[in-house]
């Protein structure tokens, strides 16, 4: 394929925003390579694009141990664990837990990182199996809204069967305005030498829409290599849910005593912490 026809193709592309969790929706968190690049976006300390910074998360896992584990050694599942950061700060307690992501960089990472008392395992939530026996459930940082509907339901009705009675379930999701906000934010571009979607010098063209029925942000990343001209298409697709929605599906998933924490220690004010007990 000649730099003409790249070019043309990505002028004849066009995003179907009406079917947002068809095909792949998510970008390659997966790929190896991919993968790799991102791991060190989740390790700066430079900004919180990926993970937070070292000095957010302590404050946070001291909260979370002193609130929900009530300063005491407890059995932790991290899902969307990244490359362990959290779960590093719970083990130091004196807990134990599993995290479970699929970026293999991460996982890898992870496990070099906490050699006792915790396991990382390479697989999608979605999936995986999560065991039992847990005292505390979490999912952090806005990874609750890059599910579908069907999918964020069966996740949610895994996470409860693996508490204990009692065990208590925190997610952190978007504001239903923050994610209308990616949707409905203006086209852009930038260019590169290197960087998260490519190691060779690329320039990325982000395109996004905001599905109204279907409450859905889409962003197409479209990265265009400079030396080949070839032309590769990522897309990110995020749910909007209201605060009452998120109460629904978590009692949809047989949790109760739902709290909107507002103590949460949170440097991101699109984001905020719901607590559930099973």
């Amino acid at each position: 394929m000649t730099q003409h026809d790249n070019l043309q193709s990505l002028m004849d592309y066009a995003p179907d925003i009406n079917s947002p969790w068809d095909g792949s929706y998510k970008i390659p968190w997966n790929d190896p390579e991919f993968s790799a690049r991102m791991l060190k976006e989740h390790l700066s300390q430079s900004h919180d694009l990926a993970s937070r910074r070292s000095s957010y998360i302590d404050e946070q896992v001291k909260w979370i141990y002193e609130t929900f584990c009530k300063s005491q050694p407890c059995k932790i599942l991290d899902l969307g664990c990244g490359p362990g950061l959290y779960l590093k700060n719970f083990i130091i307690r004196d807990c134990s837990g599993k995290g479970i992501d699929f970026s293999p960089a991460s996982i890898e990472y992870a496990n070099k990182l906490v050699k006792d008392g915790a396991l990382f395992v390479c697989n999608d939530i979605r999936k995986a199996e999560f065991g039992e026996g847990y005292d505390l459930v979490y999912m952090i940082y806005g990874e609750f809204n890059v599910f579908s509907p069907d999918e964020i339901a069966l996740i949610l009705d895994k996470a409860h069967a693996a508490l204990n009675d009692g065990g208590t379930l925190l997610i952190e999701p978007h504001t239903f305005e923050a994610v209308r906000r990616i949707g409905e934010a203006q086209d852009t571009w930038y260019k590169m030498p290197s960087g998260l979607f490519s190691a060779r010098p690329h320039v990325c063209l982000i395109d996004n829409h905001w599905n109204d029925e279907l409450k859905v942000a889409l962003q197409y990343f479209h990265i265009i290599d400079i030396e080949s001209g070839t032309v590769n298409h990522h897309r990110s697709t995020t749910k909007a849910w209201d605060e009452d929605e998120y109460r629904q599906l978590l009692k949809n998933a047989g949790f109760k005593n739902i709290v909107k924490e507002d103590d949460w220690e949170s440097n991101n004010s699109d984001l905020f912490m719901l607590s559930a007990l099973k």
